[in-house]
């Protein structure tokens, strides 16, 4: 690529983004020069006999495909008068493809601190190879058969408030708030382009809120997407009453033209807390005519990137096959039908279902017989849910299940047929936070890592007045820890204090999030430095520079702060966590509390958290008042086969 990747400063790159908000009109349908009008979703096909959940069509990108793909954009750039770095994906995150265009910009540049006080990565420069890819695969991980999700989409749900406009201050915030800090390049969950084209793949920035991505179709099947980075900046759109003209959006819709996801599934058809989402501001009736480019003779070079692509344009792999990394489970592997697993491309199921490995810690860990009880019942959960973010209404929802035992240690995962590729890294995220922040060792560990993760422990500790916080005396979810890594406590609430393991916010964007960002700074420089060239390995897999326990971080691919998990008790004992993540972050609290609930209920040894211990006995005094942190949040009527309201309520 022109001009080489270079080190700009001592700390790493990383991401931003994944899903979001909005409320405009939805885009013109192909026309004006286009390919056409892209066909209609298509009617959910029933689930064959004994399964729970119908597995999408096989389909994928082509060699001449992802030429088209890339040609497309470039013609697009050219008619604009600007100079484009343009990549392609297939579906579990395989860089098909990056193109660079003569004269295009080496690097673009994250917004730095709202009060100049820049930490973590905001304010740098950043590879805009790396910015392509890292849209590609947030327009691919985010999207499904049910529903199609951009970079813009992902915008509105990171952000501090939801939708984010000057005027919803005191809303609050985006629903996957911290998603951007997933699919790390650190994960020890997500393939590395070393082990083939088995995916999910990691991101060299973790997912993004910067247009410029999108998902891409065949025949109503998401195979891909495509991601450009050629304006000077990677940020997120922080107003969406207004209609941006934005140069990445343009050439990047340009390059979905014949690829195009189905209307009546794009995110402008989908809401959530009465907001619709944004999908595009740019226009298909407004690009030029694309329909004839082609990729020969089309002006600059197809450019490698180290640790993502060698450089030869290649064809993507179709979900569902060994080939991707993705599969249907055998009868052996998990005993309810449509079910998906994790595979090495060899046939071996990579995250088998197995008892607890931390024995010498617990004494009594999860067996193998306690885990598949709450892998199952979760499942069972699964189907019966209605989704939030599915198209047509009245869909199951489609979710990954992670199981971990107090190490962090992976003791099964487990997909939903077409569940969004997202949330396979965030399940496991969510799984081990909770877990982590339940346990007596959490501020030991906090207190041994590096830079400035020691200070959060104290800053809890002052914030909760409970100077023996973080040792194990409360029971946090996902959503408990959540409220106190927000910019304002309560959430959204302007005028309040940030919560501890926030930045405040006169320092936060969704660069810098606090605690979240600071554990993994130090393995987003060394996989820079790789990346650039600079060093001969890699970062480690397993982010976090936190203890280990022999030889593996708990946290080895980073903590989550956005609803959708709870840990796993016996008695008053924990013994792990469960994390969801796929379909609406109300499903996300109920399918992993009901799941876990149920499997107690069939074996009678497994339990959630206690109540008396549960963090939502925890009151903070703001001002004048106290606030209660919440422990989980179940949707009222989510079942799809009964009407019943409270279902999570007395559990």
């Amino acid at each position: 690529m022109a001009g080489g990747w270079k080190l700009l400063a001592a700390v790493p790159l990383l991401a931003v983004a994944a899903c979001g908000g909005g409320g405009s009109p939805a885009p013109t349908p192909a026309g004006g020069g286009t390919a056409g009008t892209p066909p209609p979703a298509p009617t959910p096909t029933p689930a064959p006999p004994g399964d729970l959940f119908a597995a999408p069509a096989q389909e994928s990108l082509t060699v001449a495909e992802v030429q088209q793909i890339i040609a497309q954009a470039a013609a697009q750039a050219s008619s604009q008068g600007e100079a484009a770095t343009i990549a392609v994906t297939d579906r579990v995150g395989n860089v098909l493809g990056i193109f660079v265009m003569p004269g295009a910009r080496d690097f673009v540049a994250i917004p730095g601190a709202p009060n100049g006080q820049n930490v973590d990565i905001q304010g740098l420069d950043v590879p805009a190879a790396g910015a392509a890819i890292a849209k590609a695969i947030t327009g691919a991980y985010l999207s499904s058969a049910g529903n199609a999700f951009s970079t813009r989409v992902a915008s509105q749900i990171v952000q501090e408030h939801f939708p984010p406009s000057p005027t919803t201050v005191g809303l609050e915030s985006g629903p996957l708030f911290g998603v951007q800090f997933s699919q790390l390049p650190c994960s020890d969950f997500s393939a590395r382009a070393s082990d083939g084209m088995i995916g999910p793949q990691r991101s060299p920035l973790g997912l993004s809120a910067d247009p410029g991505g999108f998902p891409l179709y065949k025949n109503g099947v998401v195979v891909g997407g495509i991601g450009v980075a050629a304006d000077p900046d990677y940020g997120s759109d922080p107003n969406v009453l207004d209609v941006d003209v934005d140069t990445d959006e343009f050439i990047a819709l340009a390059g979905t033209v014949g690829f195009e996801a189905p209307v009546e599934i794009r995110a402008d058809r989908i809401s959530a807390d009465g907001t619709n989402f944004r999908y595009t501001d740019a226009t298909y009736g407004a690009l030029a005519d694309v329909s004839g480019a082609s990729f020969t003779g089309t002006a600059g070079a197809v450019a490698p990137v180290i640790g993502f692509f060698d450089g030869t344009i290649r064809a993507g792999t179709a979900y569902g096959t060994e080939a991707s990394g993705i599969r249907p489970a055998t009868d052996a592997e998990f005993s309810l039908g449509g079910a998906f697993v994790m595979s090495d491309g060899a046939g071996n199921n990579r995250f088998p279902i197995r008892g607890g490995t931390d024995g010498a810690d617990v004494g009594n860990p999860i067996t193998q017989t306690e885990a598949t009880a709450i892998l199952e019942e979760a499942f069972i959960v699964i189907s019966r849910s209605r989704a939030q973010i599915r198209r047509p209404l009245d869909s199951q929802a489609q979710v990954t299940l992670s199981l971990v035992d107090t190490r962090g240690q992976i003791l099964g995962i487990v997909r939903s047929a077409d569940a969004p590729i997202f949330g396979s890294d965030v399940s496991l995220q969510k799984a081990r936070t909770a877990n982590f922040f339940s346990a007596p060792f959490a501020a030991d560990e906090l207190l041994a890592g590096d830079l400035e993760v020691p200070q959060f422990v104290q800053r809890v500790r002052d914030f909760l007045g409970d100077q023996n916080a973080l040792t194990g005396a409360f029971a946090f979810a996902d959503r408990s820890g959540g409220n106190l890594a927000r910019p304002f406590f309560p959430d959204g609430e302007v005028g309040t204090p940030n919560g501890p393991l926030s930045r405040p916010i006169e320092q936060f964007n969704p660069f810098s999030t606090g605690l979240q960002s600071a554990l993994v700074l130090q393995n987003l420089g060394e996989h820079l430095a790789f990346v650039l060239g600079q060093s001969p390995t890699d970062t480690a897999r397993g982010c976090t520079k936190l203890p280990t326990v022999d030889g593996a971080p708990r946290l080895g691919n980073g903590i989550q702060i956005f609803p959708g998990s709870v840990p796993v008790y016996r008695g008053n004992q924990l013994v792990g966590g469960i994390g969801v993540s796929g379909d609406g972050i109300d499903q996300d609290d109920m399918i992993s509390f009901l799941g876990l609930n149920n499997a107690g209920v069939r074996t009678g040894t497994i339990n959630n958290a206690p109540k008396e211990i549960r963090a939502d006995r925890i009151v903070v005094a703001v001002g004048n008042r106290e606030v209660r942190l919440r422990y989980i949040n179940c949707p009222f009527a989510p079942f799809l086969d009964d009407p019943t309201q409270n279902v999570c309520e007395g559990l």
